[in-house]
């Protein structure tokens, strides 16, 4: 099976950390147009934005099988008959990936896909955040509301969250790993139906300066 990705440094070296079939082979694109004029039996894009000229490029390629680094937007937002997968940083080379499929779409199509990767997945619900990513950016967004009410020291809030959850990494920790603007972002579309969700302003501010 030919598997077509677009990945960017880190990515790359955490989806080569899960053991593969030794008939998989991995072509690696460059930018969407590139991937998308790759011959392959699957497509992989993991630096996935919501973009309507982006998803028309990587619409082009279905019937085949298009798997989305979307972990903040449903299939239904995103318009498109894609895979979702969980993969943000630190997520990808887990055990078990998480996948959400589109309406209609049957579980045989991503089974097949998984069983020739050797691969272990878990179907979950095709909402924003998934399941994983959603603990995680409400776990950071507490902590970032407890920082502003200067309850607590980022350090000492990582180090409580890992002795009282047995988390590999407390809050700040995780969301340097992954990026405060995949968990702002993922925390503002989930505040769009439910207000709990919103992002601690301190949170927001770092984001954006991250992201400059």
């Amino acid at each position: 099976m030919i598997v077509a990705v677009l990945a960017d440094d880190l990515l790359k070296k955490e989806l080569l950390t899960k053991q593969t079939a030794g008939d998989i082979t991995f072509i690696w694109a460059d930018s969407v147009r590139a991937l998308t004029i790759i011959e392959a039996d699957v497509y992989i894009d993991l630096l996935f934005e919501m973009d309507a000229e982006r998803t028309n490029h990587l619409k082009r390629l279905l019937p085949k099988p298009v798997l989305v680094n979307a972990v903040a937007w449903s299939t239904k937002r995103i318009g498109a008959d894609f895979i979702r997968i969980n993969a943000w940083p630190t997520l990808l080379h887990r055990s078990i990936t998480e996948v959400a499929l589109p309406g209609g779409m049957q579980q045989e199509t991503v089974k097949n896909i998984f069983d020739n990767l050797q691969w272990s997945y878990r179907l979950v619900p095709d909402i924003p955040g998934m399941i994983t990513a959603r603990v995680i950016a409400t776990i950071v967004n507490e902590a970032y509301y407890t920082l502003e009410a200067h309850v607590s020291s980022r350090e000492e809030i990582d180090i409580a969250t890992k002795l009282g959850t047995s988390y590999p990494y407390g809050p700040f920790e995780w969301s340097t790993r992954i990026g405060l603007k995949y968990i702002c972002g993922l925390l503002k579309e989930l505040s769009r139906e439910d207000e709990r969700y919103t992002p601690a302003v301190l949170l927001q501010q770092e984001a954006l300066e991250a992201d400059q």
